[in-house]
C-alpha cells in the first residue's frame, strides 16, 4: 500500500498543479484589465508562471517520465525540431530531407518517438528530430506533449509544420503550449535589468516610454509572488511588458527562433501562395511533391545563424569539402583556434584571412578579428 502511494505521489502532485493553474487561469479571464487590476494580474502571471515552472521541474525530476526515444544526443553544428499537429506531414518532410525512415501513415498519433536525422548543407551537419504530434494541453501534463516540449528546449531553431487544409488556429495552440513551458518564439530577451537588494523597497526605473502597466504596485506585486520585497528593477526596452518581467525574474526562458512550415501548399491557388509569401517567418512546401525544398533549408541555415569559414594551410589551397562552422555569435579567429583544437590559442600569432571581413586579402589579424560567412583563414602559429 505504501510503495503504491510512493507511486501514484508524483500523479497527484501534477493533478494538483493542474488544478491550481486551472484556477489561475479562470480568474484572469474574469478579471477586468485597467489600472485598478494591473497590479492584481501582475501577481496572478506570476503565480502562473511558478506553478507551470512547478510542473516542468516535475517532469525533469522524474513525475512525468521521458519514455523511450526522447533522450537523444545531441550531434552535427545545430538541432531542428519538428513539431506540428498528428498527421501535418512531418514524417513524409523528414523522410524526404534526411532519408531517415519515420513511420508515415494517414491516421494519427504514428511517431510515438523522437526519431533523428541527418541532414548535410554547405558543409553543416544538422540533426532534425521528427517529434510527436502535439495535442492541445501537452503543457498542462495531456498525451506525451511535456516530453516533446522538453526536447524542443534544446532545439537551435524549431520548425512548426501546418497543414494548409487545416485552420491555422492550430499555429495559436502551438505557441500557446511552448510559450506555456518556457519557449520564446522569434522574439529577443527583453533589456531589464533585475536585482535583489537587501533593503530598500522596491524601485523601478526606465530610459524609455513605458506603458500603464508598469507602476511600482504591479513590480512589487510580482515580486512579492516570489517573496522579494527589495530589488531594483531597471527597463530600457519600450516593447517589455509585465509577462517579460516574471521571465526575467524566474529564468529559465529560452529565446529559439521559428519558422512556420506550411504543408500540402500543392491545394493551394498562386494568388493564395502569393499572399503566404510577404507573411514573415512562413515557407510553404509540398513535403509529398518535395516542392521548395531549397527555400526552406536555405531559411533554416539563416535562422540557425551559421557561417562557413575555410582553413588553408600554408602552399596549400583552402579546404572546401570540410568549412568549419561556427554561430555568428561566436565567429572571432579565437573561436576558430578554439574550435579546431584546445591548444592553438595558446600558440597563435597572427592569421591571414581572405575574405568579406577584411579590407584587402589577404589581411594580417589577430583572435579578435570577427569573421564572416565564407572567410579564408590561415592560421600562423610560434
Amino acid at each position: 500500500e505504501r510503495e503504491s502511494r510512493k507511486r501514484g505521489g508524483g500523479k497527484g502532485r501534477n493533478m494538483s498543479v493542474l488544478s491550481q493553474i486551472a484556477d489561475v487561469e479562470a480568474e484572469m479571464a474574469r478579471t477586468q484589465k485597467n489600472k485598478a487590476t494591473n497590479a492584481h494580474l501582475g501577481r496572478l502571471k506570476a503565480k502562473l508562471a511558478k506553478l507551470k515552472r512547478e510542473l516542468v521541474d516535475g517532469v525533469k525530476g522524474g513525475g512525468g517520465g521521458g519514455g523511450d526515444g526522447f533522450d537523444v544526443k545531441a550531434s552535427g553544428n545545430a538541432r531542428i525540431g519538428l513539431i506540428g499537429f498528428p498527421s501535418v506531414g512531418k514524417s513524409t518532410l523528414m523522410s524526404k530531407l534526411t532519408g531517415t525512415h519515420s513511420e508515415a501513415a494517414a491516421y494519427e498519433f504514428t511517431t510515438l518517438t523522437c526519431v533523428p536525422g541527418t541532414i548535410r548543407y554547405k558543409g553543416a551537419k544538422i540533426q532534425l528530430l521528427d517529434l510527436p504530434g502535439i495535442i492541445e494541453g501537452a503543457n498542462d501534463g495531456k498525451g506525451r506533449g511535456r516530453q516533446v516540449i522538453g526536447v524542443a528546449r534544446t532545439c537551435h531553431l524549431i520548425l512548426i509544420v501546418l497543414d494548409a487544409l487545416k485552420p491555422l488556429t492550430h499555429k495559436k495552440l502551438i505557441e500557446k503550449e511552448l510559450e506555456g513551458f518556457g519557449i520564446r518564439l522569434n522574439k529577443t530577451p527583453p533589456n531589464i535589468v533585475f536585482s535583489r537588494k537587501d533593503k530598500g523597497g522596491i524601485n523601478l526605473t526606465s530610459t524609455v516610454a513605458l506603458g500603464e502597466e508598469w507602476t511600482t504596485e504591479t513590480v512589487t506585486s510580482v515580486l512579492r509572488e516570489y517573496r522579494i520585497n527589495s530589488a531594483q528593477v531597471a527597463v530600457r526596452d519600450e516593447k517589455a511588458t509585465i509577462d517579460d518581467l516574471v521571465d526575467v525574474v524566474q529564468g529559465g526562458v529560452v529565446y529559439i527562433p521559428c519558422l512556420y512550415v506550411l504543408n500540402k501548399v500543392d491545394s493551394l491557388t498562386i494568388e493564395e501562395l502569393d499572399l503566404l509569401a510577404k507573411v514573415p517567418h512562413y515557407v510553404p512546401i509540398s513535403a509529398h511533391h518535395g516542392w521548395n525544398f531549397d527555400g526552406l533549408l536555405e531559411k533554416c541555415w539563416e535562422y540557425c545563424d551559421m557561417v562557413r569559414i575555410y582553413t588553408k594551410p600554408k602552399g596549400a589551397i583552402p579546404d572546401y569539402d570540410a568549412p568549419v562552422i561556427l554561430s555568428r555569435k561566436k565567429r572571432k579567429v579565437g573561436d576558430l583556434c578554439d574550435s579546431l583544437h584546445k591548444t592553438i590559442r595558446s600558440q597563435f600569432r597572427y592569421a591571414w584571412v581572405w575574405g568579406s571581413s577584411v579590407k584587402h586579402s589577404p589581411q594580417k589579424v589577430g583572435l579578435s578579428h570577427t569573421l564572416e560567412d565564407e572567410d579564408i583563414v590561415q592560421i600562423v602559429k610560434n
